[in-house]
């Protein structure tokens, strides 16, 4: 039988009513002729429940013990889909990680997938179970011990199966109903997209889109697995929610695609830095070391051996950059005369395939910012991506302005 893998995120299976409702749709694919592995998350905030209990436990936590209990949600809504499932005459059981067995690394909470055994769940499906439901986020480590694979695991767990049982598809089932050119709270003109390329929702996912996330698109990207983004709560159709699917499966599309946007952006500029050969290495491999995040990087000309050197970095590690750069200049790795910290900014992203073979994309964006008053800070281009950062204040102006300039209300 084809394989089909289903995924249902924390506000899906909320519930017990939600749970119901999520297995009539997987009974349907069921009655469709398909093998079926559902993936769950946690019931929606039972996750933030159990670490704030790991947390008021033992503020410097074991973290093979913090997997051990935060990796319990997912046990529960498996376990609970499973009967569901089977008070309806669907031939169903659950599966936690470690029976699968979905292998991991060592790093706990964070943990990446390494392999995925297909041979016991086949061999259930071949007795004549129908659906297989699986907790995600959740595997095991070359010790024997349960690990969690971090934000989003639940998502990496669909693609990873789907990938490995080689399925006809993977549908994620969230809150909304598919991708949109932009966040339809900003922009009232926002449109669902019909299909979407690995590449563009790549890039919308890294910039701030919060519909799927990162690692599973680059997964996804990688295997070539179709993915489907649809919502739980609405009636469902073969044409329904946004397919994410390689570029050459999208026959037209616009230059641009969507605009995306990062609110809690902040500007760093290491000011008067001695311009010199490895000066770079010298700056951002500390920051690489303490974990900060960098996205952005700017370097002015250089004036009389000296330079500045601009970057972008979530603002909640703003303060974990300033030490890192304090402590490379006391111990002689770099010099600078200060550093100016800008925590008010925002970062505004165009993205398309299109961009590819169309010329003036950034022109038409600069000049649609420009008509707002919008002042830009920073610049950074890819094959398939412009970004700017921008004052705060006018995050939202010119999400608005951008949709409109590249008239993304319109289908290709």
């Amino acid at each position: 039988m084809p394989t089909l893998v289903m995924k249902f995120g924390g506000t899906s299976v909320a519930t017990l009513d939600r749970i119901r409702r999520a297995a009539k749709r997987v009974g349907v694919e069921v009655s469709k002729g398909y093998d079926v592995i559902v993936i769950v998350s946690a019931m929606a905030g039972k996750t933030n429940e159990l670490v704030g209990w790991v947390q008021e436990t033992s503020p410097l936590f074991d973290a093979r013990e913090y997997d051990a209990v935060v990796s319990s949600g997912e046990n529960v809504t498996a376990g609970l889909m499973a009967l569901v499932l089977q008070e309806m005459g669907v031939p169903a059981r659950s599966w936690q990680g470690w029976q699968v067995p979905l292998k991991t690394t060592s790093a706990h909470s964070s943990a990446r997938i390494e392999e995925i055994g297909t041979e016991n769940i086949n061999g259930k499906f071949a007795e004549g179970m129908k659906v297989a439901v699986v907790a995600g986020f959740q595997g095991i480590s070359p010790e024997g011990r349960i690990t969690t694979l971090g934000r989003g695991g639940s998502d990496t767990t669909a693609v990873a199966f789907a990938a490995a049982f080689d399925a006809e598809r993977c549908d994620i089932y969230t809150d909304v109903d598919g991708v949109y050119t932009t966040d339809p709270r900003i922009s009232s003109k926002a449109r669902k997209l019909d299909r979407i390329a690995f590449e563009e929702m790549l890039e919308l996912a890294s910039l701030g889109a919060k519909v799927l996330q990162t690692r599973s698109v680059e997964l996804a990207m990688r295997y070539g697995v179709k993915l489907r983004v649809l919502s739980s709560f609405e009636e469902q159709t073969d044409t329904s929610g946004t397919l994410v699917c390689a570029e050459e499966e999208i026959v037209e599309s616009n230059v641009v695609s969507g605009v995306a946007y990062s609110r809690d952006e902040a500007k760093m500029t290491l000011i008067s830095v001695a311009d010199r050969p490895g000066i770079a290495a010298a700056i951002f491999g500390p920051l690489s070391e303490a974990g900060i995040n960098v996205d952005m990087i700017v370097q002015n000309i250089s004036e009389e051996g000296r330079t500045d050197m601009t970057f972008s970095c979530p603002t909640d590690q703003v303060a974990r950059a300033e030490a890192a750069v304090k402590k490379a200049k006391d111990a002689g790795i770099i010099n600078f005369h200060a550093l100016d910290a800008d925590t008010n900014v925002a970062k505004i992203s165009v993205v398309g395939i299109g961009m590819r073979s169309h010329t003036g994309v950034a022109a038409q964006m600069f000049k649609a910012l420009s008509a707002e008053g919008i002042n830009i800070k920073v610049i950074t281009t890819s094959e398939i991506k412009i970004s700017v950062l921008i004052d705060r204040k006018y995050m939202e102006l010119a999400v608005q302005a951008l949709h409109d300039a590249f008239e993304l209300e319109k289908a290709a």
